[in-house]
């Protein structure tokens, strides 16, 4: 059974659960497209700029420059610094 039936199968979902789950699935097609061949650096850039435009799309402009104005530090913070599966 797949997370995507699982996930519709019970309901309501945690947040962190969602979270989880959402990880999970981008880890995945994250590895699939490294195996078919496309770069890191361009999935995270697409990566980025899809993540931007869905933060817009549900909350609008500024409150999205609002939250990546707070990236640098959270960098900086090394809350991203996660070693990453290359397969």
């Amino acid at each position: 059974m797949s997370m995507a039936t699982n996930l519709s199968a019970r309901e309501p979902v945690a947040d962190h659960e969602q979270k989880r789950l959402a990880l999970a699935f981008l880890q995945d097609a994250w590895t699939e497209a490294r195996h078919d061949g496309i770069e890191g650096d361009c999935l995270a850039q697409t990566a980025l700029f899809l993540a931007l435009a869905e933060l817009i799309s549900t909350y609008g402009e500024e409150p999205a420059a609002r939250y990546a104005e707070n990236l640098s530090a959270r960098i900086r913070n090394g809350e991203f610094s996660v070693e990453l599966s290359r397969q």
